[in-house]
């Protein structure tokens, strides 16, 4: 199998309710679609969902990227040559664009597993069968965190992820009321977004005790992980790397002792793709570190990759894949089933996922 060409569509999908999280607010999704055509009609999908606010990288600049350096980097090339050693390359010639980069690692996994004729997931190696995911709740009222959480529980979620950040009274309490509402056999998680000082976290943490947390991502911003070192042992077992792990450039902070997370969140548009996913995967199941597997807003198909990925990894412990579930549209259906809250592969080949014409 031949690599022919890439054809590069860019997206712009409003969110069916917009949101917020510390310090800012989205109302849309800006997504880059990619084709890999190929010389036996296979056609590799992937998708680039840059976070300009976490990365420095936008759709614009994914979307040349891959019409530029990453298009010349595999077109006319054999799919059996384009190996994680190109994708190592192309890190390193491309650190600033790691949502491009993830896109074409994405649509060429797609391909290896469609060679095969079977799913990805099967490809890397399944080791979980299925997991729940949690879904997000933005900042907002007391009343309209009651009201979403109650909308996505009748929608069979059991683990809800509760953005905070902005005004720690406030947190708590919705976090208090939220414990009230819906009783201990729902998980919650909380994600302050960088935006506790060490002070508000010590707070945050004796206050909320008895509400038996799941886990607290990101509190502090990235570069102030030593702060966190001095947390007992117990609390930074539930501390979460969001911001603080993009890439494996990251793992030398991390992986000090004391370790500040416990958990670290790997997202495929952090990273680079698949690939780099899997080795910073293979880095925590030897440091002992839980993962939890995220998202951005995103397309099903950039979702599936990284549930494949994840279910693939003996560390996974923690899903936080609801990025696709509040496009109002999407460029592609499929690549998984959804049930009571939780996500399981598709059983077809590849990513399993069928693209509009």
């Amino acid at each position: 199998m031949r690599v022919l060409r890439l054809e590069i569509r860019e997206h712009r999908l409003p969110l069916r309710e917009s949101y917020a999280i510390s310090g800012q607010s989205f109302d849309a999704a800006e997504l880059v679609e990619l084709r890999v055509i190929t010389d036996t009609r296979n056609v590799g999908v992937g998708s680039a969902a840059p976070a300009p606010e976490v990365t420095g990288e936008t759709a614009a600049h994914a979307a040349a990227a891959l019409r530029g350096p990453l298009a010349d980097a595999v077109e006319g090339r054999a799919l059996e040559t384009l190996d994680a050693e190109l994708s190592s390359r192309l890190a390193e010639a491309l650190p600033a664009l790691p949502a491009a980069r993830a896109a074409l690692d994405i649509a060429l996994h797609d391909l290896r597993a469609q060679e095969r004729d079977v799913p990805l997931v099967a490809l890397l190696g399944r080791v979980h069968d299925e997991l729940p995911t949690s879904v997000t709740l933005g900042v907002s009222s007391v009343e309209e965190t009651l009201e979403a959480a109650e909308r996505q529980l009748a929608r069979g979620f059991r683990a809800l992820k509760v953005k905070t950040g902005r005004d720690l009274e406030e947190d708590i309490e919705r976090l208090t009321r939220l414990r009230e509402r819906c009783g201990r056999e729902i998980a919650l998680r909380t994600d302050p977004n960088m935006g506790y000082t060490r002070a508000q976290l010590a707070a945050f943490l004796e206050r909320t005790r008895a509400l038996e947390l799941e886990l607290c991502e990101q509190p502090l911003p990235r570069g102030r992980e030593e702060e966190l070192t001095s947390f007992a042992v117990d609390a930074r077992a539930h501390f979460a790397a969001d911001e603080s792990l993009h890439d494996e450039r990251d793992l030398a902070r991390l992986l000090g002792s004391p370790q500040p997370f416990g958990i670290w969140n790997l997202k495929l548009m952090k990273c680079g793709g698949i690939a780099p996913a899997r080795a910073i995967a293979a880095e925590a199941a030897r440091a002992g570190v839980a993962l939890m597997w995220g998202c951005n807003d995103e397309s099903c198909v950039s979702i599936a990759a990284a549930l494949a990925a994840a279910l693939s990894s003996p560390a996974t412990r923690y899903l936080d894949l609801d990025g696709s579930f509040d496009l109002t549209e999407d460029f592609a259906r499929g690549g998984f089933a959804l049930r009571d809250g939780v996500l399981s592969p598709l059983d077809r080949p590849g990513l399993g996922v069928e693209l509009d014409a």
